[in-house]
C-alpha cells in the first residue's frame, strides 16, 4: 500500500531548519558533554560545505532534466547520474551532513540527537511515498535501480 504524501508548506529544507535550530538550542541550554579537538569547527565546516554541494549537485542534475524538485511533484526523469549513483536520495543525504557539519562545528553532544530524528522523519515523510511514485511513474527501471543503489549510503 503506497504511502500518501504529506499535505502543507513543510518541504524537506524546513525540517532542516527546524533541525539546525533545535541543534543550536540543545547546544546552548542542553550541552550535555562539550568535547573539542583542534581542527574540530574546520571539519564541522567541511561537513557542511560537502552537503551544500551534495545538494547543489543533485538540484542542478534535476534542472537540467527538466523534472520535478519539489516533493511530489510530477516527475518526467530518472536522473541516475552524478551523487544518485551512490544514494537515491543525495539532497537528504546532502542535508543530513549539513546537520552532521554543525553538530561537530558545535562540539557539544547534544546536536547529535537531533540528527537520527531528521533522518526518520524524512524517511517517513518523504522517502516512503516518493520511492512509490517513483516505482509507479518508471516501473522495472526504478526498480532496478532501486536493487543496486542505497537509500542513503
Amino acid at each position: 500500500m503506497a504511502q500518501s504524501p504529506p499535505r502543507g508548506p513543510l518541504i524537506p529544507p524546513v525540517y532542516g531548519l527546524a533541525g539546525l535550530l533545535l541543534m543550536g538550542l540543545l547546544h546552548v541550554f542542553f550541552p550535555v558533554m562539550e568535547f573539542g579537538a583542534p581542527g574540530m569547527r574546520y571539519a564541522g565546516i567541511a561537513l557542511i560545505a560537502l552537503g551544500i554541494g551534495v545538494v547543489v549537485w543533485a538540484g542542478f542534475l534535476f534542472k537540467r532534466a527538466q523534472t520535478g524538485i519539489v516533493p511530489f511533484s510530477p516527475v518526467t526523469f530518472l536522473v541516475l547520474g552524478g551523487p544518485y549513483l551512490w544514494t537515491r536520495n543525495p539532497m537528504y543525504v546532502g542535508m543530513a551532513l549539513g546537520l552532521l557539519g554543525v553538530a561537530v562545528f558545535l562540539a557539544s553532544l547534544a546536536p547529535f540527537f537531533v540528527l537520527p530524528l531528521f533522518v526518520l522523519l524524512i524517511n517517513n515523510r518523504f522517502i516512503l511515498a516518493e520511492e512509490a511514485m517513483l516505482e509507479e511513474a518508471f516501473g522495472e527501471a526504478y526498480r532496478e535501480y532501486k536493487a543496486r543503489v542505497r537509500r542513503w549510503l
